[in-house]
């Protein structure tokens, strides 16, 4: 009787700052805990080292009375090793499978539904067929007492009227409205409106502002309900009734917060072929059309395009109130039986008002001119086995699947661990690799999405990768046609790359094939892969440093930093690495230099511009600085950590070292560096260690772990819509 064990991994929480949005993820996080399909919960934070913590959510379940009792859980800090951490995690989890397994499928009533109400993907015929579709079902599933969940604040904005054409009370009207308005007051403090949120798709499908989406959006709420009941993003719901939840247009963390208010189901209607699912509550799809169902037949639930057909609503909807019933009792969903699901939750904001909009928007990009350093190069030698390639030597070939959204990610994945299983390189590259995100949909247009453009195009344009193919969705603002332009506008000839789409090529299995075959036919028509001896003028590492550092540490940091840079190589380091505010570091690098940011966030090291570089860091979550900084052409990374090891990049390898007593004591097992003893041999130590990974000889301990990582930042004016 245990359905899965299932891993909620999320973005937030991971700052040294205080994030604005503490309230609603603690509200998120503890709902997860006590929805009702979880049967135990293990709650895992990074040793009290970020600024959410355990003992926070511990703090807040208590505080507001969450029924966390009636739960088998347990909060667990990482301590000691990655694996020593996961055997112990494992053993909690153990634990508690045969209390977990006794549960047993009792007979309840229709009241017990509580059914989130999404959509995605949207076209001209969601307010026709598929949305109210789903308000007929949930009529039924209110009048038996049950809950309904209805969220997306901005996709409301414009179709007030109708959704307070019936209401409890003039107070819930009143906040209703004003939900609203606080919504359109955060976007605004980031310089957008809520007509930023309709997509391209959307308006390729004929939803051309957001008025006309919202319309259709609002028939999810069936003219004879009413709204009972406004609350929060993530707000538990005790009492049977109609409800509306404050959350972002973006599907993944609006549903993130219904699964926390309680839902133990979701309706997802979808125009396009949305293949979104959750990992612990069942969805069950719906599609507009017809045409739309048949081609993605093999992932979607419901075909609402039966009613454009002829079958009368009231047909339709007793059979999906079944269906429904069905679910609930266990039958599997499409997505359930597909095996993948996506976790978003409504990721932080960064101006609470808008003072420093003006400043922000106008502040100056980067030059990409490389900082002058001091002269020599110190008496090390440094060489390693590289890759030929057409861009000169490399230190490795990979070929990458690269997603455009969320909801392609975890499908990329599948794709690169199932050419990888079947050793499918043909000497051609040495390793498949994918990188999902949480990126491409549902986030406001600007900076945000030109540092998230940007980024993508920096991984696909790196030295380290080979053959590159991008996976769309289908239905998201930063598709397979807009990063066509982007490449084209970059320099880039898109032809050089694979395409494929979730949606236009027939569902996830269809998907999975095409691409496969891309690289198959790709490969055996490349020549294999041919090496060479290289030297420190080949090399791109980029260097970082968390937590305090030591003089005789940084200034080894600053002698490789030199011995590649004056030999013509290039070292990119973030703003807010910690070698950057170490005297001894920017002594021996610039003398009485200031440090400059030379590249944006994302940014690739421009052609003939090797040297040294200051990669621009919104914000200090080191995942988003890693990912932004595997975008500018670094080949190896390299940190100094005192705390906890770092995460590393999905595709460019991370050597992690430390002189730091504490961590050598505590993660030794965990690092590729012990810096001890005459710190005269140090600088000798990481160049020979990094000259191994270069040449593939050496993989480090967490990369080859899998404790890896990629999220991009939203800047400072990012926000979820």
């Amino acid at each position: 009787n245990v359905d899965g064990i299932v891993c909620v991994a999320h973005t937030e929480g991971g700052e040294e700052r205080t994030p604005n949005n503490l309230d609603l993820l603690l509200r998120t996080l503890g709902g997860f805990m006590v929805n009702p399909n979880v049967g135990a919960v293990l709650v895992l934070d990074h040793g009290g080292e970020e600024a959410v913590t355990n003992h926070m959510l511990e703090d807040y379940v208590e505080e507001q009375v969450y029924p966390v009792d009636d739960v088998p859980h347990a909060f667990m800090s990482l301590a000691g090793s990655f694996r020593k951490d996961l055997e112990r995690a494992k053993s909690v989890v153990r634990g508690w499978l045969e209390q977990v397994d006794a549960a047993r499928r009792t007979e309840e009533p229709a009241s017990e539904l509580k059914i989130g109400l999404q959509c995605g993907g949207s076209d001209a015929f969601s307010g026709v067929s598929a949305n109210p579709l789903v308000a007929w079902v949930t009529r039924e599933v209110v009048r038996n007492g049950g809950i309904a969940n209805l969220a997306e604040t901005d996709e409301l904005i414009g179709a007030e009227q109708y959704v307070l054409n019936s209401v409890r009370d003039l107070e819930t009207a009143r906040r209703f409205l004003s939900t609203v308005e606080r919504f359109k007051e955060r976007v605004s403090w980031h310089g957008h409106t809520a007509e930023d949120n309709p997509s391209g798709g959307n308006n390729y499908r004929g939803l051309y502002n957001i008025s006309i989406k919202s319309i259709g959006a609002a028939m999810k709420k069936h003219p004879d309900v009413r709204i009972d009941r406004v609350i929060e993003y993530a707000q538990r719901m005790d009492t049977g009734g109609f409800y509306f939840m404050d959350s972002p247009g973006n599907d993944l963390e609006s549903v993130a917060g219904q699964v926390a208010s309680g839902a133990n189901m979701i309706f997802f209607t979808t125009g396009n072929g949305s293949i979104t699912n959750f990992p612990f509550v069942p969805t069950i799809k719906f599609v507009t059309t017809t045409g739309r169902y048949e081609l993605l037949s093999r992932d979607m639930d419901v075909n609402a395009g039966a009613y454009l057909d002829g079958t009368p609503m009231d047909e339709l909807g007793r059979e999906t109130f079944e269906r429904t019933l069905r679910a609930a009792s266990g039958e599997k969903t499409v997505g359930e039986r597909a095996g993948h699901a996506q976790v978003s939750i409504w990721r932080d904001w960064k101006q609470t008002d808008d003072e420093n909009l003006n400043s922000i928007e106008n502040s100056p990009e980067p030059d990409g001119e490389p900082l002058p350093v001091r002269p020599g190069v110190p008496d090390v030698e440094f060489s390693f086995e590289a890759i030929k390639s057409g861009r000169g030597p490399v230190s490795d070939q990979v070929a990458l699947v690269m997603p455009t959204s969320l909801c392609s990610g975890q499908i990329s994945r599948r794709i690169a661990d199932r050419m990888n299983e079947r050793n499918a390189t043909q000497g051609r590259v040495t390793r498949f690799v994918a990188l999902p995100h949480t990126e491409g949909c549902g986030v406001s247009a600007g900076s945000a999405e030109t540092i998230y453009s940007r980024t993508v195009l920096g991984h696909l344009a790196s030295p380290t990768v080979r053959f590159g193919l991008l996976l769309e969705h289908g239905c998201e603002k930063t598709h397979n046609d807009y990063f066509r332009n982007r490449l084209e506008e970059a320099g880039l000839d898109p032809t050089r790359f694979g395409w494929a789409s979730v949606q236009l090529d027939g569902g996830i299995d269809s998907v999975v094939a095409k691409v496969e075959d891309w690289f198959d036919e790709t490969l055996d028509n490349a020549e294999v892969l041919e090496y060479e001896d290289a030297g420190p003028e080949a090399l791109r590492l980029g260097l970082y440093a968390a937590g305090p550092i030591s003089d005789d540490a940084a200034r080894s940091l600053a002698e490789a930093t030199l011995a590649a840079v004056n030999s013509g190589g290039t070292v990119v380091v973030p703003e807010r690495a910690a070698v950057l505010t170490s005297s001894a570091y920017l002594e021996t690098v610039l003398g009485d230099r200031p440090v400059e940011n030379t590249l944006a966030y994302g940014q690739a090291v421009p052609t003939g511009k090797p040297g040294l570089h200051v990669m621009e860091a919104p914000t200090d979550h080191w995942v988003e600085t890693a990912t932004g900084l595997g975008a500018t052409g670094v080949e190896v990374m390299l940190a100094h950590v005192a705390g906890h090891p770092l995460q590393a990049h999905r595709m460019i390898p991370l050597l992690q070292a430390s002189s730091d007593p504490e961590t050598l004591e505590k993660h030794a097992e965990d690092l590729d560096l012990v810096l001890d003893g005459d710190s005269h041999g140090w600088t000798d130590q990481m160049l020979e260690t990094v000259a191994a990974v270069a040449s593939r000889e050496y993989t480090p301990k967490l990369f080859e772990a899998g404790n890896t990582d990629f999220q991009f930042t939203r800047g400072l004016l990012g926000v979820s819509m």
